[in-house]
C-alpha cells in the first residue's frame, strides 16, 4: 500500500486556508502548478505552505488530481457542494464531512486513518502512537517508515485537533489565526500538559447534524438495507470510528437521524441493527444537510 506520511510539510490546516485554496482552484485549476503565475503570489503563502495546502485540499476530499499527465486540481462532488454552500467553512457540519473524508484516507493520510480507525488507546502520548503506527506500517508494507515522518505526523494530528490556547496559552493572541478549524470538533484533548498525554474525546450528539451522520452511514452501507449497530460503532471509516463516538452518543445521534424518516433503529433478540428505509447517496445527504441549514437561516 502506497501510504503517504508527512505530505503536509509539517503544517496543519490554518484558518481560511481551505477557502483560499478553493477560490484559487475555482479561478484556475492549475493554480498550484502554474508556470505563468507564481502559486506563492496567487495564494499569498510560502512555497512549503503551497505544497501543504495542495496536499490538504485532496486529503480532506475537496479536490482531486490525476495520478499522471497534467496535475490540475478539480473539485470533488463534495468540494463542489462546499464551495457552493459554505465556502468559508463556517458550519460545523462541513468540518465533520471533511473529517470523515480525512479519517478515511488509508493511503493519502495514513496516520489520520490509523489514528481514528486502528489505534485503540483512549489516552496516549507520542511514543504510544508512533510505536503503534510503525507496527501498523510494517504489517501493511513489510517495512517501517521513517520515524521522523511518523513523529511529525503525530505532532500535526495534535495541531489539527487541539487548539493552541490549550497547548500553548502564553503564545496565543486573539487575532492569531494559527489554529486549525478542526479543533472546533473537540475530538482530542490534553490530559496532562507536562507529560504530554492526550485523549480521544467523544463529541456531543447534538453537534453532529443528522444528515451528516446519514451521509457517512449511507456511504459505508453501500446499498445494504440493514447495518448492525456494532458495525456502525467499530468498523473502519464508519460513524463510530471517524467521529470518536461512544455507544451512548452514537445511539443519541441515530435517534436524531431517525426523525428524517431515512433510518430506524431495530432492537430484536440480541440483534441490534439500523434499518435503512429510504436510501440516499452520500452526495444527496450532503445536499440535504445544506438545504436544511439554509432553510434554518430564512
Amino acid at each position: 500500500m502506497a501510504m503517504k506520511f508527512r505530505a503536509h510539510e509539517t503544517f496543519f490546516i490554518r484558518k481560511r486556508w481551505l477557502s483560499k485554496g478553493m477560490k484559487a482552484v475555482k479561478n484556475e485549476p492549475t493554480a498550484f502548478i502554474s508556470k505563468e503565475k507564481n502559486p506563492m503570489d496567487t495564494l499569498g503563502i510560502g512555497s512549503n505552505m503551497v505544497k501543504s495546502l495542495r496536499y490538504w485540499l485532496q486529503a480532506v476530499g475537496i479536490t482531486e488530481e490525476p495520478n499522471f499527465g497534467k496535475r490540475v486540481q478539480t473539485f470533488t462532488p463534495l468540494g463542489e457542494k462546499i464551495y457552493e454552500h459554505d465556502r468559508y467553512i463556517e458550519e460545523l457540519g462541513t468540518l465533520y464531512l471533511l473529517q470523515y473524508r480525512l479519517a478515511s484516507q488509508e493511503e493519502l493520510a495514513a496516520s489520520w486513518y490509523y489514528f481514528y480507525n486502528v489505534f485503540n488507546m483512549t489516552e496516549f502520548n507520542r511514543n504510544d502512537f508512533v510505536a503503534g503506527l510503525n507496527g501498523y506500517v510494517i504489517d501493511a508494507n513489510g517495512k517501517s517508515a521513517a520515524m521522523r515522518s511518523l513523529t511529525d505526523d503525530f505532532n500535526c494530528i495534535i495541531g489539527t485537533y487541539v487548539p493552541r490556547y490549550k497547548t500553548d496559552p502564553g503564545k496565543v493572541s486573539p487575532e492569531n489565526n494559527i489554529d486549525c478549524p478542526f479543533g472546533e470538533l473537540g475530538l482530542v484533548d490534553i490530559v496532562d500538559k507536562n507529560r504530554k498525554v492526550y485523549r480521544k474525546v467523544s463529541p456531543s450528539a447534538e453537534s453532529i447534524d443528522p444528515w451528516v451522520i446519514l451521509a457517512v452511514l449511507m456511504d459505508q452501507a453501500a446499498g445494504a438495507t440493514e447495518v448492525g449497530l456494532n458495525e456502525l460503532l467499530t468498523a473502519p471509516k464508519n460513524i463510530g470510528k471517524v467521529f470518536n463516538l461512544d455507544t451512548i452518543t452514537m445511539i443519541d445521534a441515530l435517534r436524531e437521524a431517525e426523525k428524517t424518516g431515512a433510518v430506524k433503529i431495530i432492537r430484536t433478540a440480541g440483534l441490534d441493527v439500523v434499518r435503512i428505509d429510504k436510501s440516499y447517496t452520500f452526495n444527496e445527504c450532503v445536499e440535504k444537510y445544506y438545504e436544511n441549514i439554509e432553510k434554518g437561516r430564512e
